[in-house]
């Protein structure tokens, strides 16, 4: 069980034996698995470099196992830690390294309802900047549920998520509920009278749209970096510069002036963050929006532009 987290067989079997049987010595322990002192005492040495058991005071030496909550809180721990290292050095090895990509590796095909309803939540799932998204019908999912489900769990962690509709998305039964509570969630939200397809496009690196526009549901195409998927975000934001936004709610219009407000005085995020009782990645996501959505490249001309608009007048 615990072989995922760095423990050998022998270890963990060693391990159960000093949890069921605490302050046993060495020669104790290794007489109670059947195994020589010499692997036992490396057994021991392993599980204490581990951090799963101490010494007792006193001689002879008798070993304890930490208590299993613990214990395995800090192997995952160590282990989470550990893979982010390597994921931060995979990044950084593709940033120095350019690898040409074959032209059949920048396509792939995948057919079936339910694959490309999975592919979308996967997705989701490694995105961690931004998630572009075209939404019209039909879907891949009779109900959407597990791909809007995995669009709330990237806003809950802060992820940029910028959604176009299509009208005939907010005329389906509940279809403009969904859009108006996901834009409350913080999902940037307008619509576009002619959304010519479904598109999912993360972290501007992969895309999922349909392979025939026709049929949108039972066959779909992966876009990896190359001149098509340039063509495609470049596509969204043109789109996205046409397109209205929903309607903002009455909370969403004092939240964007009490951070306006803020911004004009010059505050960095992380005060606005604690000011609101937010996260400091919530109130970047709602800076990059207004920004957005006042056409200010900067945060200063954003705060001048609100003043010149009346968004900072009192109500």
């Amino acid at each position: 069980m615990l072989q995922p987290l760095g423990v050998t067989d022998f270890a963990e079997t060693a391990y159960r034996a000093l949890l069921a049987a605490p302050g046993l010595t060495v020669p104790e322990l290794a007489g109670r698995l059947g195994r020589s002192s010499g692997a036992t005492r490396r057994a021991a040495g392993e599980l204490e470099e581990l951090g799963l058991v101490s010494r007792l005071p006193g001689r002879p030496v008798r070993l304890l196992a930490t208590h299993p909550d613990s214990a395995i809180d800090l192997l995952v721990a160590r282990r989470r830690e550990e893979l982010e290292k390597i994921r931060v050095t995979a990044r950084a090895l593709a940033a120095e390294v350019h690898v040409e990509r074959q032209p059949s590796e920048l396509l792939e095909i995948v057919v079936g309802q339910a694959a490309i309803a999975a592919r979308f939540t996967q997705f989701t799932r490694n995105c961690r900047a931004e998630l572009l998204v075209f939404d019209r019908p039909p879907y891949a999912s009779p109900t959407e549920e597990d791909g809007q489900g995995a669009v709330n769990g990237l806003l809950r962690e802060g992820v940029r998520v910028r959604g176009i509709y299509a009208p005939e998305s907010l005329s389906q039964p509940g279809g403009l509920d969904a859009a108006v509570l996901a834009a409350k969630r913080g999902e940037l939200s307008r619509v576009h009278p002619r959304v010519p397809m479904k598109l999912a496009i993360t972290d501007r690196q992969v895309a999922l749209l349909p392979l025939v526009l026709d049929d949108m549901v039972t066959s779909a195409v992966i876009v990896r970096p190359s001149a098509l998927l340039d063509a495609l975000v470049a596509l969204f934001e043109l789109l996205w510069e046409q397109a209205a936004p929903l309607l903002v709610a009455d909370e969403d219009k004092a939240r964007d002036k009490d951070l306006l407000t803020l911004l004009v005085a010059g505050l960095k995020d992380e005060t606005i963050a604690r000011q609101l009782g937010v996260s400091t990645r919530t109130v970047s996501r709602h800076v990059a929006d207004l920004m957005d959505r006042l056409g200010a490249r900067t945060r200063f001309q954003a705060g001048v532009l609100a003043e010149r608009n009346g968004l900072l007048a009192d109500d």
